[in-house]
């Protein structure tokens, strides 16, 4: 029986890999990551991104490094 792979190589542009092989996703990259979000500032949940429980962890630390880091808003600003 053949085996699949169940995580495609780099899924979306958001996960890379480091010098060690390791999974990330850049935190810097805020293009990359407000596509991870609502307009109103949430983030997309496991289902409707399409990621494993890891991945979801990630994505979430990624996105609260950028907004601490200025380069993502917490909110929209169209209230």
């Amino acid at each position: 029986m053949a085996q699949f792979n169940r995580t495609p190589a780099n899924r979306s542009g958001f996960m890379k890999k480091d010098n060690r092989g390791r999974d990330y996703v850049e935190y810097k990259a805020a293009d990359e990551l407000r596509r991870l979000m609502t307009p109103n500032g949430k983030i997309y949940s496991r289902k409707r991104l399409g990621v494993s429980a890891r991945e979801q962890r990630m994505i979430a630390q990624a996105i609260k490094r950028a907004r601490y880091m200025a380069l993502l808003p917490y909110t929209s600003a169209t209230l």
